[in-house]
């Protein structure tokens, strides 16, 4: 599990025109809570906090607190036109507890030919230890025929994690090539709907 060391400051202006002179500055405004903590208000360095956020479920160790310096991403707001960050919402957590993530499922091998394969979820919600959340969780689907409709309760998740996504979720689905059914000639058209008239 990656765990990051990022800068950070408290917070003592609030406002729209303070969160953009903090932009401005390159840091991004945050809000850390959790633990029934009050939230604390901080501004982070936005290159480093960019880079960090690449990995899913990064755990983020803030320098310059003096407690409850673990936290997760729990809300990344990005501006909608240009992409960079605009706000995170950090959740304090500590060794040993557990946490609700989503991680990424990707899947590995060929399905059986003429089947078309169809991945119903990308991602499934488990509750791991928050110092040991899986950065995904792989499903083999190699032979896999048409017909097969594997549910999220077939997914090997690491020792520790568990399910939170309702098992019954179909993961993928494994069907049959659509076939294009020929388009009638304009001729035989006219004619059907002339015997259809008669």
């Amino acid at each position: 599990m990656s765990e990051v060391r990022i800068a950070a400051e408290p917070r003592t202006e609030f406002g729209k025109g303070a969160s953009r002179r903090a932009r401005r500055a390159g840091k991004v405004p945050a809000v850390l809570y959790g633990h029934g903590t009050e939230p604390r208000h901080l501004n982070l360095p936005g290159h480093d906090l960019m880079l960090a956020l690449k990995t899913p479920n990064v755990l983020i160790r803030l320098d310059g607190l003096d407690k409850d310096n673990l936290a997760l991403p729990k809300s990344v707001q990005r501006d909608a036109i240009k992409g960079f960050l605009e706000h995170v919402d950090l959740l304090v957590v500590s060794k040993g507890e557990k946490v609700e993530v989503e991680i990424n499922v990707s899947l590995t091998g060929e399905v059986k030919a003429p089947g078309v394969l169809n991945q119903e979820l990308v991602t499934v919600t488990v509750e791991a230890e928050a110092t040991h959340i899986p950065e995904g969780v792989e499903f083999d689907i190699e032979g896999l025929e048409v017909g097969a409709n594997p549910t999220a309760a077939d997914l090997k998740l690491p020792a520790g994690v568990s399910l939170v996504t309702d098992p019954e979720s179909i993961l993928l689905t494994v069907s049959a090539p659509r076939v294009e059914e020929e388009p009638e000639t304009s001729g035989e058209a006219s004619e059907a709907s002339e015997a259809a008239a008669e």
